[in-house]
């Protein structure tokens, strides 16, 4: 039987695989322009991978080695630094695979008592999981609900793009 930990990792590599198949065929000028208003790809990719040089790992970590620590999540934050705007897309994708390859590789040898561990998350107060998610719970909404609505935000950016004006939008 596999575990929950095993399930996580696995729903984190599907996750990633579809989040990759939409960016395919994203070139360089595409990766860098959005409609007004809208994150360029780049920006939604910089912002899946989380806050450069911590990513969204840190967040887990904190479940393992403290007890109910709060963390103060930046919902529209795109941590889109100088640093990654001179990346390609290749090298942020690149970013973003290591970045959930590590959560996978960590979550696959979690125990059920180590996901069970609480933190408190004042951004989720008004969502079904609450604002004291489980690790368990933490990781699922930040692949399954946050990767998956960032998957719906790339197809819409990519869709709104007339075909022969790279940096041109509808």
């Amino acid at each position: 039987m596999q575990t929950k930990g095993a399930r996580l990792a696995k729903l984190i590599q599907k996750k990633m695989g579809k989040f990759k198949d939409v960016c395919r065929g994203i070139d360089e000028d595409m990766a860098s322009c959005a409609p007004e208003g809208s994150w360029t790809p780049k920006q939604i990719v910089s912002h899946l991978c989380g806050p450069e040089g911590e990513g969204y790992i840190t967040s887990i970590r904190a479940f393992l080695e403290q007890d109910a620590p709060r963390l103060d999540i930046e919902a529209n934050n795109s941590f889109y630094t100088d640093k990654r705007a001179r990346m390609t897309m290749a090298q942020m994708l690149d970013e973003l695979d290591g970045e959930y390859g590590r959560i996978a590789d960590l979550a696959a040898r979690l125990t059920e008592d180590q996901l069970a561990r609480k933190a408190h998350i004042p951004l989720m107060k008004n969502t079904p999981m609450g604002e004291y998610p489980t690790l368990a719970m933490w990781i699922q909404a930040l692949v399954k609900d946050h990767v998956n609505f960032h998957i719906e935000h790339m197809r819409d950016i990519l869709q709104r793009r007339k075909p022969r004006n790279v940096c041109f939008w509808e």
